[in-house]
């Protein structure tokens, strides 16, 4: 991945959503030329779905492009490795939670790595920050933002928090008419939330001034986020789904105890939908990240997450991963037997690709740059200097999004998924010189029979003056 920042990168305002204020706003870091990012990262008891997906792609952007300009960015996603999901399935498997949440912590980064996801520079996890937890509770409650229940719990006091909901733009009296106090809590008000979780028995469990027991799931990450970047830092992002109530939280939690704003600028990524339906395990169309990749090429997935907005809903279909699977064939077609040049300015493409980008990260205008590069490719390629040059700029800004770092030919090559049970490649290339034989003799039935063969497997063939090549439908 190469830089994009020269002397004409100072012109260009990088402008994204900031989910607190409601508006694009241009990026200004607490620290010039650096940027400190946290995410939301996994909660770490079943395999990794596309919900989970669309967030590591979306950031991994967000950070490959914030370097690819210049900044110095450290990127910080969590691990969650204790919670009540994650007692109650290793109860259910009768195994020890620290095997569990390292096994899936190891199929996390498996998913990750497949979808060319750079790692974080720090993946802390919530087990590894209990000193810090609990030193940030007792701090609310020297401030009187927190309180002790008879029960052993720790409550965060919402109503101390004059600020609370302005992330989300709910009313704190419509939510507390809506909110009900189960039986067996000991909270003062409905909208309270629990900070420390008294030791129940079988389940794991800290020492605390308030007695044994563990952390709410709020409370890890303004912990997290706080240790690793400091009590203000510039960018917090995450799904959609934790804007309320989890990130609402953070925001009350963190600010309540430090007296800073906590995070400036809010990022949030869409909704994954499955044929226009939301995503969930009770109607059946819930796919983890494997299902897919069993499937697609892990590049199609990452190319399909990235033609929709990070803001946008992102409708997952077979139909739109096809999609995918044929525009990403279209770019590697072009850059097929072209020797790319090592390029450090692009031009009017990398121009309107910053300014694509620079307007909140839109890749579906970035991608667009991209077709009318391979476009312009395909029409040059009787001029093999432009043609170099042009390959250069394509993989320079594909490489920006995570995309086009394959050979050509592998990936035209490659096999749908690991179930796919098509011909080999072997395989393959036998049919093709048994064509080649029968097309020297001139036997053109014979000829036509193994290219329709080969088509009805879902193979390609491509004949040029330097032979013939062949491609994956």
């Amino acid at each position: 991945m190469r830089d994009l920042s020269d002397a004409t990168r100072k012109v260009i305002v990088l402008e994204i959503y900031n989910t607190l204020s409601r508006k694009k706003e241009p990026l200004k870091t607490i620290e010039p030329g650096k940027v400190g990012i946290y995410v939301c990262g996994m909660t770490v008891y079943d395999y990794c779905h596309v919900g989970h997906a669309r967030v590591m792609v979306v950031f991994d952007v967000v950070v490959r492009y914030l370097r690819a300009s210049g900044y110095d960015v450290t990127y910080v996603r969590n691990i969650t490795d204790i919670d009540d999901k994650i007692i109650a399935r290793a109860n259910e498997n009768g195994e020890n939670i620290s095997e569990l949440t390292e096994r899936f912590i190891e199929y996390m980064n498996e998913d990750s790595d497949a979808l060319g996801v750079i790692r974080p520079d720090q993946e802390p996890k919530a087990t590894e920050h209990i000193d810090q937890i609990i030193s940030m509770i007792e701090t609310l409650i020297e401030k009187g933002k927190a309180y002790a229940a008879e029960n052993g719990d720790v409550y965060y006091d919402v109503s101390s928090f004059d600020d609370y909901g302005k992330l989300s733009g709910k009313n704190i009296e419509d939510l507390r008419s809506g909110e009900r106090v189960a039986v067996d809590e000991a909270k003062d008000d409905p909208l309270d939330f629990v900070l420390w979780k008294a030791a129940k028995p079988e389940e794991p469990s800290w020492d605390s001034p308030w007695g044994p027991g563990r952390p709410g799931w709020h409370i890890e990450c303004s912990a997290m986020s706080t240790c690793q970047l400091g009590s203000n830092f510039d960018i917090h992002g995450g799904g959609q789904d934790l804007q309320f109530p989890h990130h609402e939280n953070e925001i009350a939690q963190s600010e309540g105890a430090t007296g800073e704003h906590f995070a400036n600028l809010w990022m949030h990524n869409g909704f994954v939908r499955v044929d226009d339906e939301k995503m969930s395990k009770s109607l059946g169309n819930f796919f983890t990240i494997r299902e897919v990749l069993a499937r697609y090429p892990a590049e199609v997935m990452r190319y399909f997450i990235l033609t929709s907005h990070y803001r946008s809903p992102l409708n997952y279909s077979d139909e739109h991963l096809d999609q995918a699977k044929g525009a990403l064939t279209r770019l590697y077609t072009a850059l097929r037997g072209v020797e790319a040049k090592e390029i450090d300015k692009g031009g009017e493409y990398e121009q309107r690709f910053r300014a694509a980008m620079d307007d909140d990260f839109n890749t579906p205008n970035a991608l667009s740059v991209l077709f009318d590069l391979a476009r312009d490719l395909n029409a040059s390629k009787d001029d093999p200097e432009k043609a170099a040059q042009l390959a250069g700029i394509l993989k320079k800004l594909g490489g920006i999004l995570g995309l086009l770092e394959n050979d050509p030919e592998r990936f035209l090559h490659m096999e749908a998924g690991q179930g796919d049970e098509g011909l080999s490649t072997a395989q393959i290339q036998e049919y093709i010189n048994q064509r080649l034989i029968a097309r020297q003799n001139k036997d053109w039935a014979e000829s036509d029979r193994i290219r329709d063969l080969l088509t009805e497997q879902g193979i390609i063939l491509e004949d040029s003056a330097q032979g013939t090549s062949w491609r994956r439908k």
